[in-house]
């Protein structure tokens, strides 16, 4: 009988073919599991075959253009010379060896998942293709919620602070783990996920919904959970903003943020849900750029401080695995230091891997001539190319580094995997406040629904818009019901628009988004409220919302916490009583005009 060759035996052949070419050693099944004296001395062998172009290569992850690595569209072509000075994926490959690329939806790399799944097996035979051969780690944030780079039909899950209002580690596990499969499938093998920050202060910019809570032992104990997800899918998951970036008001993509919690401070807030990840056995941590002075008195962001990266991380916590900064292209770590030296002091900081620098060439080439220089010696930047080699080796990369379109077909999307995430959201839908006694919803008494409020832009460019999504889900459920978008800061005319818009029905959904105490939405609230009509209110974001909507009148009030279609269809079921609201707050809510008073403890949520 003959057998045909499949393509995927064909691609891993190949791959095996040129790992044992550049190393000496065959790359059997298994073997690149294997860990110890026998693959750190396979991979040396490897390092040292290099050239120093090649070894500064591999300390690098770096963006790129387009939905294929060869054949992008000419726009995407036009934009990788304008910001890199190469034409595709293959090209910056043979030119830079960079070791790393990490997807964006922006980028036009995650159009569908069969797509993916090319773009990273063309990546693949680009880093085989090299004088020596080497597979690229392809690494993206997935971390679900309200930053998402692979959407629909992927399985989108609940974000960090709804799967922390859960509380279920089982849920979080489960999460990262089908997050992780999927991911695996499409060939991406790195997620910066999942967000160990604390987050402590409401007025947070930047992480907020992001992470799992205030609590830092509660969050250490979902990091956990979801490291082990994502282990168990063969996935490398990231803990981030090392060392915590919870307490902060300046987001660091725009301005360099000052953390002033004291050393013991950090060690009781900050520092548990690192620990945790640590022991766990976390693939990698990706630093943050925030000052925090009583680590560090330089007063250098945490990326470029070696007290912090290798004093704290490596030496206190007993951190060996790989470190990867936060995107070199955020003003937090270049408003102290200038482009060309931010990748040499990160280096001698403790990084290993340098992420998404703005400028490829001027960062390659200044690491290249502090090699050169001996300000960097070569033995620094080997240590790093061999923690980097060990992830690809557990990851199986230079084993199989290829995906196939039927292993896309039985993992991505699967009616299991999406079922599991409806199930997961309903348990984290939080019921806040309930003065009108309204829920759940009747088609008997309240079947006429009108669903107003903001529409954000879907993370992953896939969901939405919120209320259209929300109406359609309670037509679903045998309502009947109309969207009106009124944005995030609705005018009078809009207002009244919507006003109009409530005569006769039974009941209005207002979706609301960072609510402040000078928010029109507040406004809107308050005159839908007044007509009479019974008003449900929706956080599709922070849950810090109902501190500003007290006095408006509103019959119940709920947090969903993202605005991704899992869980607003989640929030409508409760809503509608097919499911019961079983989430909790994980972060506290203080009152909106007693800020040192609290409004809702951690813990809170009501139920019917």
């Amino acid at each position: 009988m003959h057998h045909r060759t499949s393509r995927r035996t064909l691609l891993t052949a190949t791959a095996a073919t040129a790992v044992a070419a550049a190393t000496g050693v065959v790359a059997v099944p298994g073997a690149a599991q294997a860990s110890g004296t026998s693959t750190d001395s396979r991979l040396k062998r490897l390092i040292a075959r290099m050239s120093l172009e090649e070894k500064v290569g591999q300390l690098f992850v770096m963006r790129v253009y387009g939905h294929s690595a060869t054949a992008p569209d000419q726009a995407d072509i036009d934009a990788n010379l304008d910001e890199i000075g190469v034409r595709t994926a293959a090209e910056l490959i043979s030119t830079y060896h960079v070791g790393g690329i990490i997807y964006f939806t922006w980028a036009h790399n995650t159009r569908d998942p069969h797509q993916i799944a090319d773009l990273s097996n063309g990546i693949q035979r680009a880093g085989l293709a090299q004088p020596t051969p080497v597979p690229l780690l392809v690494s993206t944030d997935q971390e679900h919620g309200i930053v998402c780079r692979v959407g629909e039909p992927a399985t989108l899950l609940p974000g960090a602070m709804a799967l922390g209002a859960g509380g279920s580690r089982s849920d979080t596990r489960e999460a990262a783990r089908i997050a992780g499969a999927e991911l695996a499938a499409l060939g991406i093998k790195q997620n910066y996920a999942p967000d160990a920050d604390v987050n402590v202060n409401p007025a947070n910019p930047v992480i907020g919904v992001r992470s799992f809570g205030s609590d830092p032992q509660s969050v250490a104990g979902l990091v956990t959970a979801q490291v082990k997800g994502y282990q168990g899918a063969g996935v490398a998951s990231t803990a981030k903003h090392f060392p915590g970036h919870g307490d902060t008001s300046t987001d660091s993509h725009t301005g360099l943020p000052s953390i002033l919690h004291t050393r013991q401070e950090w060690a009781e807030l900050d520092a548990p849900p690192f620990r945790a990840a640590v022991a766990a056995g976390i693939d990698s941590i990706m630093t943050a750029h925030i000052v925090v002075p009583a680590l560090d008195p330089s007063e250098d962001p945490a990326t470029l401080s070696r007290p912090i990266l290798t004093g704290i991380l490596r030496e206190e916590l007993g951190y060996d695995g790989v470190v990867v900064t936060d995107s070199l292209g955020m003003e937090g770590v270049r408003t102290k230091y200038g482009d060309e030296r931010v990748p040499v002091l990160a280096l001698q900081a403790g990084v290993d891997q340098l992420l998404n620098p703005p400028d490829l060439s001027v960062a390659w080439n200044a690491v290249l001539e502090a090699v050169r220089s001996g300000e960097i010696t070569e033995a620094r930047i080997e240590e790093s190319i061999l923690r980097i080699l060990r992830l690809k080796s557990r990851l199986g990369l230079f084993r199989d580094p290829y995906v196939t379109h039927r292993g896309v077909d039985r993992t991505v999307g699967t009616r299991e995997h999406l079922t599991a995430a409806d199930r997961v959201a309903e348990r984290t839908t939080t019921l806040l406040a309930h003065p009108g006694r309204l829920l759940p919803l009747s088609r008997r008494t309240h079947r006429d629904v009108l669903v107003v409020g903001a529409d954000p832009a879907s993370p992953s460019g896939t969901t939405g818009p919120p209320t259209t999504t929300l109406a359609d889900a309670f037509r679903e459920l045998g309502f009947t019901a109309t969207a009106l978008p009124t944005g995030t800061a609705p005018s009078q005319a809009t207002i009244d628009q919507a006003v109009a818009a409530a005569a006769g029905r039974d009941a209005v959904v207002v979706a609301t988004y960072n609510v402040t105490a000078a928010s029109s939405q507040r406004t809107l609230v308050g005159a839908l409220a007044a007509t009479g009509v019974p008003v449900i209110t929706l956080a599709i974001r922070n849950p810090y919302d109902i501190a500003h909507l007290a006095g408006t009148g509103y019959a119940a009030s709920l947090a969903a916490y993202s605005w991704t279609d899992v869980e607003l269809r989640a929030a409508v079921r409760v809503i509608a009583g097919r499911a019961r609201p079983k989430g909790r707050l994980p972060v506290p809510v203080q009152r909106a005009d007693v800020p040192a008073q609290t409004l809702y403890p951690v813990g809170h949520g009501l139920s019917y």
